[in-house]
């Protein structure tokens, strides 16, 4: 099938250096480059190696940034199939569940190729008028729903009901976007590359910490590594990768407490066997946080010039509330999801 004059513009618009060579990455599709964001050693009372993954570097200021790349790649395939002829449908839209970052990140990038806009779903309660007006100037589709009402019910065709989208896709339930092996796995192969003894990682919806935990399971049980993989596999079998949430609706980080995002597939069991087959540390596990640690580790960041929000700090706060039990000269790494820039 012949794709018209503008879908194969598109088309010849999104370059996919590779797939996992290093020395031709993919992200950022304006500059890519191996790593993509800066990991840097900074400052902690009482710690003497502590380093930061800085993902504020990213083109709207978060690690979303990386999953939206994806999402452009993901329209690439369609087109693909439709030009083959696979499929003769009209391009579909995504619809997502979102606070703001993802949907501003993801809709950057298909307005700048030229995309289906994305049908975005906000919780009735949400009052970030920044957030919101920042995707209504992306020109996103907006729609509101009180999804705290059902936080377990909601499900793909619901979403893409009330975002009246049902021709289209659900981003925040499709496992056939691979959300937990694809969406950061260049972001993954650069965290575990600086091989930490104990590596703190938000936990919002999960898919940052799944795609880290199944790169270093693939990678420290495997011979046949992935070409960006230089870590040290000893260091990584015994590293406690440490997922920090929150269960307080009312928490100054609120991109981790989501009672209505159903799909989170995180179970303790699952960790338990990775914990029992020697793929992670013994303290791999997802934690809360205590709201009066945010408060100090957002003052440890602003005094270094950190660029971050509560949520995506919060790594560094459970290493501070778990100071006690934790040695201090291993070598310690927050990944910091960054803060979004709206364009407003």
């Amino acid at each position: 099938m012949v794709l018209s004059e503008k879908e194969e513009k598109i088309l010849k618009s999104i370059v996919v250096a590779s797939e996992n060579n290093p020395n031709k990455p993919e992200f950022p599709a304006d500059n890519p480059k191996f790593p993509a964001t800066p990991t840097y050693k900074i400052k902690v009372p009482d710690f003497s190696d502590v380093w930061l993954k800085d993902e504020s570097k990213n083109p709207t200021g978060t690690h979303k940034d990386r999953m939206a790349w994806e999402m452009v790649v993901t329209y690439r395939d369609f087109l693909l199939a439709k030009k083959s002829g696979q499929i003769k449908k009209p391009l579909p839209q995504l619809s997502i569940i979102s606070f703001g970052p993802a949907a501003v990140a993801i809709q950057t990038q298909l307005k700048k190729y030229n995309l289906p806009r994305l049908k975005v779903l906000i919780d009735s309660s949400m009052v970030d008028s920044k957030a919101i007006e920042s995707m209504k100037k992306l020109d996103c589709e907006i729609y509101q729903a009180n999804l705290a009402k059902k936080p377990l019910n909601q499900t793909w065709e619901e979403i893409l009901t009330l975002t009246h989208n049902h021709n289209g896709f659900d981003i925040t339930s499709n496992e056939a976007l691979d959300p937990t092996t694809r969406f950061y796995d260049w972001l993954s192969y650069e965290i575990l590359n600086s091989s930490p003894n104990y590596c703190f990682i938000p936990f919002g919806t999960g898919n940052l910490y799944e795609n880290i935990l199944n790169i270093n399971k693939k990678e420290v049980s495997t011979k046949n590594h992935d070409p960006r993989f230089k870590g040290k596999i000893e260091v990584l079998r015994r590293c406690n990768f440490m997922g920090v949430t929150s269960d307080n609706p009312t928490t100054k980080a609120d991109k981790l407490y989501s009672p209505y995002l159903p799909f989170i597939h995180f179970s303790e069991q699952w960790i338990r066997v990775y914990r029992s087959a020697g793929f992670c540390g013994p303290l791999s596990d997802i934690y809360l946080i205590k709201e009066n640690y945010l408060d100090k580790a957002m003052d440890i960041a602003k005094s270094q010039g950190i660029n971050c929000e509560y949520s995506g700090i919060a790594g560094l706060a459970l290493m501070l509330q778990m100071k006690n039990q934790l040695p201090k000269n291993k070598k310690m790494l927050i990944v910091n999801t960054g803060k979004t820039k709206y364009p407003l």
